[in-house]
């Protein structure tokens, strides 16, 4: 269920991205002052408008009763993994599946515009007319010019307010435990938008990765293995002084993709150095112990 829950949110992103890269189509904005602009197509095309949302939005739906239906049967609940606690949907209750239905495309869809943000804001300025920028505007609007400090600034403040705001139904329907007031709920929800900057992870392993066997083997030179480049390489910059290069092999993009891993865990689950204890065999407190934002949310759950 797990993966057909994945698989039908990838289904729902695709629709959106469509939705959204519609408007960048050069053969429906193309003028005839230029050779693109005498093309037109053979029909009419109606999906950028509301046929697509209106698809993401039957998915939603239909899922929320297969869900539901299936769930029991299985069995299986349904579990939204926000970073810093994971919610339990109860799978014989119509309106928690339709719930997990819709609020697990929204975090789907948050991952995927943090991952586009942080794109957005490691691109360099000199790739203005790179068609990784174009993609970037379709997806991402005005915001994809703003400067980058205040784009990476938007993912904190929107996924703590969009968590502040859906906490409320979740604790009425007693799917989360109620906090004791505004500023324990308020201080839950900037743990949680602290926490979705770890999605970023996934992104960057997957950009050093494949920067890692653009090294190794040529693919041409397309436009998108040249920006995958210029991206990687501001991923590195606090790597290039060190002696990782043997050879021909870098070992740089291996450390990255290690590094990024490990400090996503290490923010999400602290660091803790071992057990110690006395001559007499009583424990003693830990040398080191930074709490990371999971131990925090529970800390603020209490």
């Amino acid at each position: 269920m797990t993966l057909i829950d994945f698989i039908l949110n990838l289904a729902a992103l695709l629709l959106w991205f469509n939705w959204r890269a519609a408007r960048i189509d050069p053969l429906a904005t193309a003028t005839p002052s230029t050779l693109a602009g005498t093309l037109r197509r053979a029909g009419k095309t109606t999906f950028a408008g509301w046929h697509l949302p209106a698809a993401i939005s039957v998915l939603i739906f239909v899922r929320g009763i297969f869900y539901w239906l299936i769930g029991t049967a299985v069995p299986w609940t349904g579990t939204l993994d926000v970073g810093v606690i994971s919610v339990p949907f109860r799978s014989d209750l119509f309106g928690r599946m339709l719930l997990y239905s819709m609020l697990s495309f929204a975090m789907a869809l948050t991952v995927f515009f943090i991952w586009l943000i942080l794109l957005s804001s490691l691109m360099p300025a000199t790739a203005e007319v790179a068609p990784l920028r174009g993609l970037l505007r379709s997806q991402l609007g005005r915001v994809e010019r703003w400067p980058w400090g205040i784009k990476l600034l938007l993912p904190f403040l929107l996924v703590t307010t969009a968590w502040w705001l859906v906490s409320w139904p979740l604790t009425y329907a007693e799917i989360l435990p109620r906090p004791g007031s505004v500023a324990q709920r308020t201080e839950q929800a900037l743990l949680v938008g602290l926490g979705s900057y770890l999605a970023g992870k996934v992104l960057i392993g997957g950009a050093l990765g494949l920067y890692l066997v653009s090294s190794y083997i040529y693919f041409g030179r397309h436009p998108f293995w040249q920006q995958l480049d210029e991206v990687s390489r501001r991923l590195l910059v606090p790597l290039r002084r060190l002696p990782l290069r043997l050879g021909k092999v870098d070992f740089a993009p291996v450390l990255g993709i290690g590094l990024a891993f490990l400090l996503a865990h290490m923010v999400e689950n602290g660091i803790r150095t071992a057990p110690r204890k006395d001559a007499t065999g009583r424990p003693q407190a830990r040398l080191l112990e930074i709490p990371g934002l999971v131990e925090l949310y529970q800390r603020v759950a209490k």
